[in-house]
């Protein structure tokens, strides 16, 4: 299919800051001999548009509390992120992109949580991204809701995910999906990737279910972004709308074109999973008004322009800090709480409040779990927890304990449902990335 190379409502600097990450993908891919090009060259002009015109982020203080958090649950397409965290001005030099997945290097295949800065959680098994967001959104919920007063607003961050047709086919993604939209978390968007491949071939092959009904039957808030995948206008116009959209996660089902550029792979799933060649890539950049012997080559004002979004977040960090300020003198005790999480102060003995039981007793341990849980969990406000419909019988709900609800945000207690592999995925990143190790204060 002939798609134009011209993308609609972006101007030639953006259009050269699309077209470096496009290519930085590629040559990364291509000098590891092994990776995913595929992706990265069809969302950059989606992703770059996020990422300058709507993220919140610092990339002088990756941790800043009140960041927007993204989540690229389609992992294999790190090269897309490497080059957004290179470019934005992240700590993560071009010379590590040219390490791409090397050993010891800062840009594995995959994302790695604690390794790269800027990247939110761990993402290799497909949908488990979703549910990793699923728990961001709960989070923030439960913290917008505990330090939020009239006039301070601490948490009101989104969480943004990029995800494909494998995160959209993995159960985990359907499981947490469905209890996002029984839970109406609107702080979550999700981008879902709709290139029409997977590496086996076209998703006609076993993925034909209407994917925007399915998620309005879990309660979302959908869009369909079809046309050629270059049209950033009514894409734009898709964020801004999730963004204002109240009691519902939002989907934008957006069309885009794996390998997009690419004059023999472009919508082909040669493109997914393998290097495009030497020949292929010099001619992509001719094509494109590039110098096809130039590799991991940036032009002059794309880090200038690109160091724009994070010179804004930085801003709006420094506001934050201010505000937090006079917050902190009309809250003291909310305002210190936060403060002890990040510096990781438990504020309890645990040794002192924890039940005693005789050595050689038979007592089963979901009860002693229980027992354990009904003496620490009323003294850690910072604490969410829960089952996968299982509470009378692992004594997970501690006694006084409020369920989290749409209408609850205080609750403390998470009925995940029968969804045992969306619980994993959510109770772990309710707490990755939250409060602790953050800054900003």
């Amino acid at each position: 299919m002939t798609v134009s190379l011209k993308t609609k409502g972006l101007t030639d600097i953006d259009e050269l800051c699309v077209q470096t990450i496009r290519f930085l993908a590629m040559d990364g891919v291509q000098k590891a001999k092994s990776g995913h090009p595929g992706m990265p060259m069809g969302m950059a002009a989606a992703a770059y548009t996020l990422w300058m015109r709507h993220l919140r982020f610092n990339p002088q203080s990756p941790k800043w509390i009140n960041r927007d958090r993204f989540v690229l649950s389609a992992g294999h397409g790190s090269m897309l992120l490497y080059s957004l965290l290179h470019l934005t001005g992240y700590d993560l030099p071009l010379d590590e992109l040219k390490r791409f997945r090397q050993w010891g290097s800062l840009t594995p295949g995959h994302p790695e949580y604690g390794q790269t800065p800027g990247v939110e959680v761990t993402t290799g098994p497909l949908g488990q991204g979703i549910g990793n967001a699923v728990g961001m959104a709960i989070a923030e919920k439960y913290l917008a809701q505990r330090y939020n007063k009239p006039g301070y607003d601490i948490f009101d961050y989104n969480m943004y995910v990029i995800a494909g047709d494998g995160c959209l086919q993995e159960g985990v993604s359907s499981e947490a999906s469905s209890l996002a939209g029984h839970l109406g978390l609107d702080n979550l968007i999700v981008i879902y990737d709709d290139n029409y491949i997977t590496i086996d071939g076209d998703t006609s092959l076993s993925f034909t279910e209407d994917r925007a009904k399915r998620y309005e039957a879990y309660g979302w808030h959908v869009q369909v972004v079809g046309g050629n995948g270059n049209d950033m206008v009514t894409f734009e116009e898709a964020v801004e709308k999730a963004k204002a959209e109240k009691d519902r996660p939002s989907l934008i089902q957006f069309r885009s074109h794996i390998g997009f550029g690419s004059p023999h792979f472009q919508d082909s799933n040669t493109a997914h999973g393998s290097p495009l060649g030497e020949d292929e890539i010099k001619l992509i950049k001719k094509n494109f008004g590039w110098d096809p012997e130039k590799t991991f080559h940036v032009p002059d004002g794309v880090r200038q322009h690109m160091a724009k979004a994070g010179e804004e977040g930085a801003r709006l960090q420094e506001a934050y800090c201010e505000m937090f300020k006079k917050y902190a003198s009309a809250h003291p005790e909310l305002a210190q709480e936060l403060k002890d999480a990040q510096d990781k102060k438990l504020g309890i003995d645990i040794d002192e409040l924890s039940p005693k039981f005789e050595a050689g007793a038979s007592v089963a341990t979901r009860k002693a779990s229980g027992a354990v849980l009904d003496a620490l969990m009323p003294k850690l406000p910072l604490v969410l927890g829960g089952s996968a419909d299982l509470t009378p019988s692992n004594n997970t709900k501690f006694k006084g304990a409020e369920d989290f609800q749409k209408d609850n945000r205080a609750g403390r207690y998470l009925h995940y449902g029968v969804r045992e592999h969306a619980g994993a995925a959510i109770v772990i990143c309710i707490g990755v990335g939250d409060l602790i190790g953050t800054d900003g204060m």
